[in-house]
């Protein structure tokens, strides 16, 4: 007699383009159920894709918005939660260049409100689930060696700090954290110049979060496996 694998279910947040779009559709091929989410009045392309997907509206920077979303899926068990909300500001912005507004907002973007969910949705995620934040290459200190990005490099490095806050506070928690680098992609967001293509770079960060299941603690990684240095 055979029996069937329990069809797994991924809460991707942050999925209504670029990178969180490219891992709604690698996995629906993979055949999970996916929750993906958007801002409202951005979710067009999600709903275009075909598979088992539900689409819910968010904006993470709300945290009224965030605890709605809760209540609307109190009821669901997930094995994966995938943060992927996050914004760019001008390159070529220094730290004394940056605006105290355009700081709150990459900063509150980018570490507080990935955190904000992780907090809000980690009791649905399964024991044994993995818990994962998009963070970046960018965030590392220890490879900083020549400026340039230095706001968004300040709220990357911030979120890794975050979620290692997090992990030392649910240091028994058998769950996977995950801190994923994608590596620099050709999207709206790293633009043309970019050494990846979506294709190159998400079935592996995929892969890669598939090899981590049931790894407890936290893991800063990219998209190929490799650990990033803090």
């Amino acid at each position: 007699m055979s029996t069937s694998t329990p069809q797994k279910t991924v809460l991707l947040i942050g999925a209504s383009r670029g990178l969180g779009l490219a891992m709604t559709g690698e996995y629906l091929k993979r055949g999970w159920r996916v929750i993906a989410t958007g801002r409202e009045n951005s979710t067009g392309r999600l709903r275009e894709l075909a598979g088992p997907l539900d689409v819910e509206s968010v904006d993470v920077t709300r945290a009224d918005q965030v605890a709605a979303l809760r209540e609307r899926l109190a009821h669901r068990e997930i094995d994966l939660l995938f943060v992927n909300a996050g914004v760019k500001n001008d390159d070529r912005e220094t730290i004394a260049d940056v605006s105290t507004d355009e700081f709150v907002r990459v900063m509150v973007t980018n570490a507080l409100s990935p955190m904000r969910v992780v907090e809000t949705f980690q009791d649905l995620v399964r024991p044994g689930g993995t818990i994962g934040v998009m963070s970046s290459g960018q965030g590392s200190i220890a490879n900083n060696v020549n400026g340039n990005y230095e706001v968004y490099r300040g709220s990357k490095a911030a979120l890794n700090m975050f979620m290692r806050s997090y992990a030392a506070r649910h240091a028994d928690d058998p769950r996977t954290l995950l801190l994923m680098a994608p590596g620099w992609v050709r999207t709206d967001m790293g633009g043309p110049q970019a050494r990846l293509s979506i294709e190159e770079s998400i079935p592996n960060l995929l892969n890669t979060i598939d090899a981590y299941a049931g790894r407890s603690g936290l893991h800063y990684l990219d998209y190929l496996g490799k650990v990033v240095p803090w």
